[in-house]
């Protein structure tokens, strides 16, 4: 019977989208070319779309998710997160990291401030815009999670950690607020751990294993490499223990926990298993690699990590356009991001918790060890706190889910340039006037 009314409308309305969604015992009719009907305790819907496909309720981690195999779009949605997405670390916790970011944020400011001149933007907008396309690439993890490199080695390498921290920040921010890619809540979170943590261990890591050996030296490569390797598993750690802190000090009466739910005996090897494996690897050969590549071919911007390095750095718009070439490349090679299946370990959604698919892949993640039965209250409460305009890197009227991840990845970059054209003009109106200027 089901298929012969969806037939019916398909032959009535082509080309057609058909779903079956959420029980109901109402009819509706067909408004603005949407059709309905129930069967049973199934809702039958058509309406006019590129390709027909159907919907089932609880599949796919959505109440109401699309099930379509020729639709590519759906490996980008609803599974793409790669940050602490808000609802997983509670209030006060999003306060102590943020306040635990916020005086590096101030140096950061006060010592990058004087380098937003137009010839220091465009080669801190070029490495941010590198991190926030970077981290678009999602390796997969065992486990069946997913992973990604953030590209804080290189960015404290030709950055300096100041710098780095501001660059790596700014491109958290821009994700989060505009992709959907980490909570609002959470920003402080990620920041302190990717931003901050991680730019000062890359940074310190180089400088002691590089220590006075030339520029072109292979030990700088090597010191890369170490120091962006190290770099992403300390960040991994932090969040880990950020994860399972959670169910110790926020639950209910009962003990239920309220936001992220696993303990850090979970939490820990469950996370850092993925970064010391394969992303720990991935930013070990990106920042050996581009170390390497620098000093062939522009070792100047390796001097600001150098011993006895000035404090400034000069780069102009032309002088990057080799750096810019490359990462409009790299944002056109994005879409393999999109290959990896999985989401990353403790940032499924809530929706994963109410379906037999989901608690299974949160089990399997867990080392089997099932999620709570209910679903946190804190979890549910706050992980709709922000709804960005372009969730998921996967823009509403892109139908394809390649050239979306590509738009998103130039969209992302634009809004860094954006930001640090308007930082750099606050700065040099905040900057007090020497006489002669005067």
């Amino acid at each position: 019977e089901i298929l012969d009314r969806c037939t019916s409308i398909a032959l009535r309305c082509s080309p057609t989208r058909m779903s079956v969604s959420k029980p109901s015992n109402e009819f509706s009719s067909s408004v603005l070319g949407i059709t309905s009907f129930n069967i049973g305790r199934w809702r039958i819907r058509a309406c006019e779309m590129s390709n027909p496909v159907m919907t089932i309720p609880g599949k796919d981690h959505t109440p109401d998710a699309v099930i379509n195999p020729q639709d590519p779009s759906r490996a980008a949605k609803g599974d793409r997160p790669m940050h602490i997405p808000d609802g997983y670390l509670s209030p006060s916790t999003c306060a102590v990291a943020f306040a635990a970011a916020a005086p590096f944020w101030y140096v950061a400011s006060r010592k990058v401030g004087r380098m937003l001149n137009t010839r220091a933007v465009p080669l801190i907008s070029v490495v941010s815009a590198f991190s926030f396309t970077v981290m678009m690439f999602n390796l997969p993890l065992p486990g069946g999670t997913t992973g990604h490199a953030v590209g804080m080695g290189i960015a404290a390498i030709v950055l300096g950690p100041w710098a780095a921290m501001l660059a790596i920040s700014i491109a958290l921010l821009v994700q989060a607020v505009f992709f959907g890619d980490g909570g609002i809540l959470a920003f402080g979170a990620n920041a302190l751990n990717m931003a901050v943590a991680g730019s000062l261990v890359a940074y310190g890591l180089y400088r002691m294993i590089a220590g006075t050996s030339a520029l072109t030296s292979p030990r700088r490569v090597v010191a890369g490499a170490i120091a962006g390797y190290a770099a992403i598993n300390i960040s991994a750690l932090m969040a880990a223990i950020e994860f399972g802190l959670q169910p110790m000090l926020f639950h209910d009466a009962s003990g239920a926990p309220l936001y992220a739910p696993y303990p850090l005996s979970i939490a820990i090897p469950a996370m850092m298993l993925g970064h010391v494996t394969f992303a720990g690897l991935a930013e070990l050969m990106i920042t050996g690699g581009l170390v390497a590549y620098l000093q062939r071919h522009d070792a100047e911007l390796l001097k600001t990590s150098a011993p006895g390095a000035a404090p400034g750095m000069a780069a102009s718009w032309r002088a990057t356009r080799k750096l810019w070439a490359g990462l409009a490349a790299l944002m056109i090679a994005s879409p393999l991001g999109l290959i990896a299946a999985g989401t990353a370990w403790g940032e499924w959604g809530p929706e994963a918790f109410q379906s037999v698919e989901g608690r299974a892949e949160i089990a399997a993640a867990s080392h089997n060890m099932p999620p709570p039965e209910a679903l946190p209250a804190g979890l549910e409460k706050l992980s709709s706190f922000w709804t960005a305009p372009i969730p998921d890197y996967a823009p509403a009227f892109m139908h394809s889910a390649a050239f979306g991840y590509i738009l998103s990845a130039l969209i992302g970059g634009g809004l860094i340039i954006l930001v640090f054209l308007a930082l750099s003009a606050l700065a040099a109106r905040m900057r007090p006037q020497t006489p002669d200027a005067a």
